[in-house]
């Protein structure tokens, strides 16, 4: 058998085996150690190829295409840095919980740590930032290897889809020649991966039963639900228990309430949550919370403060998540239809569930009247909400954009998705996530975003040169870092603009004809609303509006200062 027959079947075995589990969709990012792969890719039929150059940008596309598909995607690369710019994004997917098939190309053995060109050390290149690790063998004809990276593949994809989902890496070693054959997959022996989800146990059911049935002053917390969650289950769970449900906007359930639930649904709790009278008597008994921690600080305040007899976290991964150290309890399950099936009888206290909803609706009766009547970044967000079209998705930015979601999204029968890259809340890489999650979208995807995250990942716009991207951007440029302006740093001036504020004076219009895009210049609130209705003549459209930081931030103390003293005047 010839070098490029053995190189080919060693190939084409590896991509066999991702298709054989469920992988679909690969991101590439071209270099001459990754070739075998990249053409194994490129030719094979079920697999759809995306193109980047820039690696790091890759790796958030890949991790975009991931989030919205809730299924593995390969990411292939060269040897060498490009193989380091994948970092951030594989940080991001561990902690947002995202599989990824991270595949990075190699030197040959004797071409490690001699110098040779383009080659660094890249075992364990990531750490325990990936669920595992493993480097192939070096292509050859012996019997054993093909077996074995047949295996050895398909035990990637399980990992990466077992829950917690996250990120794992396979590290690939080639010695030139390079070249190889276009051929069909081949026909594998290991037929593909069986996994067996976390249901409820039985021991699991009956504390939940007997927390709900016993407890009167209790409550749920829904944050960011693992991929794939249906949300119905939970539903149904809420409109048996009655119990007031802390829903944040990343869950997916301030969108499409069904009717019968609405009463139970507080969306405003981050603003309600500042007032020290209102924490002290809404003190729950008893706590469940489904999903990651909230962004909102004052929520996770208020359940350290209040320190209720009863925490139950239920999580996918044993590792729970409960950053404020007062859980009681962790269950270990997915959420599937047992939740809404438990048999439970509801004893909630009607003056405690009257409590939240009275404090619901004094906060959205002034986050309304705030949106109607106020003109800066949060009363824009709150605008966009209210106008986006039916079955639309938005990619919220971390910092100020998310947390404007967070306050100005209430609870709607419009079909709205809000996404985020809230692992490790960073701003790099948020364009291209956007770019990968809408690519093959069916829904339209809106990106919220402000001037200096969107500045980090500039390059994420090569990826509109390889392939359709369809999108609508939203940049709110308060040329700086806006959510500095309500951090303790602020009440320092100096070098405060120089560290904090970063200005940088830029704005977008170039980017917009350098690529091709649709832009927009937004200087009045009134023209922002016409923006959105306005149908995109290109694909992708860039709507740039200007926005003031002092005035966000006088506005927003202005709206809790005004939510504070109606609470102040309303309880004992």
């Amino acid at each position: 058998m010839s070098e490029r027959e053995i190189l080919s079947n060693y190939v084409y075995t590896i991509v066999a085996s991702l298709v054989q589990n469920g992988v679909e969709q690969v991101v590439i990012s071209p270099g001459s150690r990754s070739t075998p792969l990249a053409y194994a890719f490129a030719h094979t039929k079920e697999i759809e190829v995306f193109r980047q150059v820039d690696e790091r940008a890759a790796a958030f596309f890949a991790l975009g295409l991931a989030k919205r598909a809730g299924k593995p995607v390969v990411l292939l690369c060269t040897s060498g840095t490009a193989a380091a710019n994948y970092f951030p994004a594989i940080v991001e997917a561990k902690y947002a919980r995202v599989p990824l098939i991270v595949i990075t190309a190699d030197r040959p053995h004797e071409l490690r740590e001699v110098g040779a060109p383009q080659a660094i050390n890249q075992i364990h290149l990531y750490g325990e930032q990936v669920k595992w690790f493993a480097e192939f063998p070096i292509p050859d004809d012996a019997k054993p290897t093909l077996p074995f990276i047949e295996r050895h593949t398909a035990r990637a994809v399980a990992i990466a889809m077992s829950a917690p989902f996250g990120p794992v890496h396979l590290n690939i070693p080639f010695r030139e020649p390079l070249l190889v054959d276009f051929c069909d997959l081949p026909t594998l022996r290991y037929q593909g991966n069986i996994l067996n989800p976390y249901s409820l146990s039985d021991e699991a059911k009956s504390v939940l039963e007997k927390r709900i049935t016993q407890s009167q002053k209790g409550v749920f917390i829904v944050g960011e639900l693992p991929l794939n969650t249906d949300v119905h289950h939970l539903w149904e769970l809420i409109r048996r228990a009655k119990w007031p449900v802390m829903v944040e906007s990343l869950s997916n359930m301030r969108g499409n309430v069904p009717e019968d639930c609405k009463p139970y649904v507080i969306s405003t709790y981050d603003a309600i949550l500042k007032n020290a009278t209102f924490k002290k008597a809404a003190c729950p008994d008893t706590v469940i919370r489904f999903g990651a921690q909230p962004v909102s600080k004052f929520l996770s305040m208020f359940i350290t403060e209040s320190m209720p007899a009863h925490y139950i976290v239920v999580d996918e991964d044993p590792m729970f998540r409960d950053s404020t150290s007062t859980a009681t309890a962790f269950i270990h399950a997915k959420i599937d239809h047992a939740f809404g099936n438990l048999t439970i009888e509801s004893r909630m206290e009607a003056s405690y569930l009257a409590l939240w909803q009275q404090a619901q609706a004094i906060a959205m009766k002034h986050i309304e009247h705030y949106i109607e009547r106020e003109q800066d970044e949060g009363a824009l967000v709150g605008k966009m909400l209210q106008c986006l079209p039916e079955a639309s998705d938005v990619f919220a930015s971390s910092s100020m954009p998310i947390r404007d979601i967070d306050t100005f999204y209430t609870p709607s029968e419009k079909d709205i998705h809000i996404i985020a890259n809230r692992g490790a809340n960073g701003i790099d890489g948020v364009v291209s996530t956007v770019f990968g999650y809408s690519a093959g979208n069916s829904r339209h995807t809106y990106l919220l975003i402000g001037d200096l995250a969107f500045l980090h990942d500039s390059n994420a716009f090569l990826a509109t040169r390889y392939q359709n991207c369809e999108l609508t951007i939203i940049v709110m440029n308060n040329d700086g870092g806006g959510i500095f302006s309500y951090l303790p740093q602020s009440s320092v001036e100096h070098h405060y603009e120089d560290l904090f504020g970063t200005p940088t004076g830029l704005t977008f219009e170039q980017i917009a004809v350098m690529y091709d895009l649709h832009y927009t210049k937004v200087t009045e609130p009134a023209a922002f609303v016409e923006a959105i209705y306005v149908p995109n003549e290109k694909p992708v459209r860039l709507i740039e509006v200007f926005t003031n930081r002092a005035e966000n931030v006088v506005t927003h103390r202005k709206l809790w200062q005004a939510i504070n003293e109606e609470f102040d005047a309303w309880l004992p």
